[in-house]
């Protein structure tokens, strides 16, 4: 079957495309930044020995882990307003399905760089007086954080790639404009190719800085 490739209209909505663009990385890096950072507590909660902390923190990773992100972010858009005082728009509710998503991936990470720190740093920092945050904090975070790097920058990967799901709410990020574009000039191929070279664009060097970090890791050990 021929198909004449016409990428002529596409330049027509370049601006669309860049708002797209933007948004998509708004919302990919504020779900980043708030999905590294509550992980943190949830993995450490998770890590702990004592049950009043680890259980919650156990059913929330398995609830938020093993349910579809394209669910929750409509569940938060349509179903949350109706048992809450209050609407959320599309922004807030894509931002909650991915960023609870991501603490919830981000926590498991956290945890098994937790787990990976031998017995024997733990032990030194206690025999130094150390309390557990001053341990945590200046044993063994510094040393777990550097293999955690590779997992948490191919979930960033793999986040910005959700960001297209908020499409399903009519937030405007860059998956949604394309659906506008090809509605309004039926060339959908054309588009959605367009947004599959830009999402390349923008991942493909996050990848090359992964297999690096990676790299170098497995020298360093």
């Amino acid at each position: 079957m021929d198909y004449n490739w016409d990428f002529s209209s596409i330049l027509l909505y370049k601006q669309l495309f860049w708002i797209g663009l933007q948004n998509t990385v708004i919302l990919g890096s504020v779900c980043l930044v708030l999905g590294l950072f509550f992980g943190l507590f949830v993995g450490a909660a998770r890590f702990s020995g004592k049950l009043w902390l680890y259980y919650p923190a156990t059913v929330f990773v398995e609830v938020f882990r093993n349910t579809p992100v394209l669910v929750q972010i409509m569940w938060f858009f349509f179903a949350f307003p109706i048992i809450a005082p209050f609407r959320i728009d599309a922004f807030t509710a894509a931002s909650l399905g991915l960023t609870l998503n991501t603490i919830a991936f981000s926590s498991e990470i956290y945890r098994a760089g937790l787990q990976s720190i031998a017995k024997g740093q733990w032990e030194a920092g206690k025999a130094l007086g150390m309390s557990y945050s001053e341990q945590m904090r200046r044993v063994i975070l510094p040393q777990s954080i550097r293999r955690m790097l590779p997992a948490f920058m191919n979930r960033a990967v793999e986040l910005f790639k959700m960001t297209s799901l908020a499409s399903v709410i009519a937030y405007g990020e860059l998956v949604y404009q394309a659906k506008v574009i090809s509605t309004i000039e039926f060339n959908p191929i054309e588009t959605y190719t367009t947004v599959a070279l830009v999402f390349f664009a923008v991942l493909f060097p996050m990848t090359i800085i992964v297999r690096r970090f990676e790299t170098n890791n497995s020298v360093g050990r």
